[in-house]
């Protein structure tokens, strides 16, 4: 069985070089037998939101750009969504809640057609996703550190400085990484 890593934070470990993952943030949307899918936190783009999904633009969390989700099927777009206090994200049609009235809402939609308002919205392009049995092997070879995701994790203004912070906020050894230089044999 899977270790349940849905609605928490993949850290990439130093040692992961793989240009697609090295020092990223990976927020699991979901893990199971299937295979697992997330995105990636803190690559934003050079596109912003207006230019791709301007219905969608004036609900964007600062930075206003769409950022890269993973490497698997970068034309297609997830949206995470922040529900407004108060709306049952569970029974929300258009949104697939994860925690704490966050979840991927369907950006086919305008937000004057939900039946509930959403606070904030960040666009990913494309999706990090591993099949069958993948990320568990992965998780046991350590290549991921798994932590506790923030309810600010996914709306950083700061998306470049949330590899470290994430690491920084870690009980213990774990936290020291946070200092790993990001090229040691400079050090």
């Amino acid at each position: 069985m899977p270790e349940h890593t849905r609605g928490k934070l993949l850290v990439a470990t130093p040692e992961l070089q793989d240009p697609n993952f090295a020092r990223t943030v990976v927020l699991v949307l979901e893990h199971n037998a299937d295979g697992a899918l997330g995105v990636v936190l803190n690559r934003p783009s050079d596109t912003t939101l207006a230019e791709s999904l301007p219905s969608w633009a004036d609900l964007a969390a600062p930075p206003s750009v769409v950022f890269v989700g993973g490497p698997v099927q970068p034309e297609a777009a997830i949206g995470l969504a922040r529900t407004a206090p108060g709306a049952d994200g569970a029974d929300l049609d258009g949104f697939a809640p994860l925690f704490g009235g966050l979840g991927t809402i369907d950006l086919a939609r305008a937000p004057e057609d939900l039946a509930f308002p959403v606070e904030t919205v960040r666009v990913f392009a494309g999706y990090s996703g591993w099949g069958p049995g993948q990320l568990d092997g992965e998780l046991a070879a350590e290549g991921w550190y798994v932590c506790e995701a923030f309810p600010g994790d996914p709306w950083t203004a700061q998306p470049q400085d949330l590899w470290r912070a994430v690491l920084r906020r870690q009980p213990g050894p774990l936290r020291l990484v946070a200092s790993f230089p990001d090229d040691p044999s400079l050090n």
